[in-house]
């Protein structure tokens, strides 16, 4: 073989070998995309290699990969954290993946306490997206005051029936001492076993007291970890709604603690808003989310739509705000008094708001999306199936379906900037937890080198929710792709079964927990002056 031969030869089995590496480096590739990151507002047509579960590069450069996808004309954006997502089963992260979720966690509801690693060991393996919860506050105040066994408290797809079909003492009945120390310790051991936050369903339970609320939240305080809360009052006016946000606000405040205010979009939305921007510019970590719906969903028992305060309070009327999302239709006096009295945990969708109102709500700086996905009842495998068709699981609020989707055609209708929605949808809620401490959210929510590859590619031009009122569970389109750590599990807008990469989203077990049980003795030590200042402490300068 002559030299120049020799020469060829070697040169080609470099460039083959340099190929052959390249193609090496990568195991998913996405190009030609509209690269979006909320977090440092980068914005260009780039490639992303991804390698494992992490984005190992971002890059004008071409690069090649096991797989790839090409994005030209989409946007590659941060996967979308939903942290109010009570359907977490098969087919409700079905359901979210189309909206384009990457991580879905119920922070209002939660799970009972002492099951909280029960409930992550149900998801093991077997979630298609990233998973958390918060530790209830209602599922602690149904053992408590109805003394149900704890098989049948786990979280709101298994319990909210069982629970609220077991008698009023669990929203009525104000705790004495012992009963409110049982229920904090149960709380603070869902925290033990790593749960994101307290979550509260206050708003359906007058029975909880002011100081319960507190105590509560010092709970979660004594974590570090937020407190998630459906207001007192909510629904409300715009003066109690208001209240309602004050008295966790000022809670947080005073316990140095985090606070989400959950779905404010409603009457007094505008100073709830105002006072989180506020105090977030103080330095405390609070946020509140919406969902784009003028209408929400609960189950027909709740406290605030009792005659007394839904028609003689606030002036509404059942046949006109009430309605059945099985059939469409609308309640009157005497069918809520049949229903409730049959069936107190029977779903109603409640309109409650201006439509008008939603396009500003998406421009809110600082807010987060979140669907309050509702369910059905039942367990990991029961009906609906996850091959059941869209069109035939069983209606339910289009928000579920459509939060995401009716954000971007919202922000695309309404000239709203697509990096706010974006923001909404990911970073935020990410940038907020990671504050707490959460590592898992200090690297997703972000199109950045070193962040784990959780994903989604849309179209801006086309896409839309398709979820009504009359058929909630239709899927939003124009978001063909969903990587979830790594691993494309929507593909050309189907989700792929059997693709189960999602990850527990989770504070570390602790070895005990923190709570300390109330007395009133040592309230009066620290709040009250003590005796040997009414015995002349005076005399030496100082109160106890």
């Amino acid at each position: 073989m002559n030299l120049t031969l020799r020469f060829l030869t070697v040169l080609m089995l470099s460039m083959l070998a340099s190929s052959f590496s390249t193609a090496q480096d990568y195991d998913l590739v996405i190009t030609n995309g509209r690269v979006m990151d909320p977090e440092t507002q980068f914005d260009a047509v780039a490639n992303v290699g991804i390698k494992g579960n992490k984005i190992i590069i971002i890059t004008d450069k071409a690069i090649k990969g096991h797989e790839e996808i090409d994005a030209k004309g989409l946007v590659v954006a941060p996967g979308f954290i939903d942290t109010h997502f009570h359907w977490t089963r098969p087919i409700g992260y079905k359901l979210a993946l189309r909206d384009g979720v990457t991580t879905a966690m119920d922070l209002e509801a939660g799970v009972y306490g002492p099951r909280v690693s029960d409930w992550y060991q149900m998801h093991e393996n077997n979630s298609q997206v990233n998973y958390g919860t918060g530790s209830g506050h209602e599922f602690a105040r149904t053992k408590v005051m109805q003394n149900l066994p704890d098989e049948d408290l786990l979280d709101a797809s298994w319990s909210v029936v069982k629970g609220r079909s077991s008698g009023t003492a669990w929203f009525e009945k104000v705790a004495n001492l012992d009963e409110g120390n049982h229920m904090l310790t149960i709380i603070d051991e869902g925290l033990r076993q790593g749960a994101l936050g307290v979550a509260s369903t206050v708003g359906y339970m007058p029975g909880a007291t002011a100081r319960e609320m507190f105590e509560i939240q010092r709970v979660g305080a004594n974590y570090g970890r937020p407190t998630a809360v459906h207001l007192r009052y909510t629904p409300g006016t715009v003066t109690t709604e208001a209240n309602g946000a004050q008295e966790i606000l000022t809670n947080a405040i005073a316990l140095n603690s985090p606070a989400i205010i959950n779905h404010y979009n409603n009457p007094g939305w505008e100073l709830v808003q105002e006072l989180l921007v506020k105090l977030r510019a103080q330095g405390h970590n609070v946020w509140g989310e919406i969902y784009p719906y003028a209408a929400g969903q609960t189950t027909i028992n709740a406290a605030f739509i009792k005659p007394e305060t839904w028609v003689e309070k606030l002036g509404n009327k059942y046949e006109n705000t009430m309605q059945d999302p099985l059939t469409g239709d609308f309640y009157t006096m005497e069918t809520y008094q049949e229903v409730l009295a049959k069936a107190p945990a029977t779903q109603v969708v409640l309109y409650k708001m201006d439509p008008k109102a939603i396009p500003d709500w998406c421009r809110l700086p600082g807010v987060t999306f979140a669907s309050d996905a509702m369910m059905l009842p039942g367990g990991w495998d029961e009906e609906p199936v996850w091959e059941t068709p869209y069109e035939d699981i069983p209606n339910t609020h289009p928000r579920l379906a459509g939060t995401h989707g009716t954000c971007l055609r919202i922000a695309r209708e309404e000239g709203i900037p697509l990096m706010q929605i974006l923001a909404a949808s990911s970073y935020n809620q990410a940038k907020y937890l990671g504050k707490t401490g959460l590592e898992a959210m200090k690297v997703r929510g972000r199109m950045q080198q070193g962040m784990i590859a959780d994903i989604t590619i849309l179209d801006p031009k086309t896409v839309k929710d398709n979820a009504t009122y009359a058929k909630g569970t239709l899927p939003t389109t124009g978001i063909p792709f969903v990587i979830v750590n790594g691993t494309i599990v929507v593909k050309d807008s189907k989700v792929l079964k059997g693709v189960n990469p999602g990850q527990p989203i989770r504070f570390p077990i602790e070895d005990k927990g923190r709570f300390e049980p109330l007395s009133i003795e040592n309230w009066k030590n620290d709040y009250l002056v003590g005796d040997e200042f009414l015995q002349g402490g005076l005399d030496h300068g100082h109160v106890h």
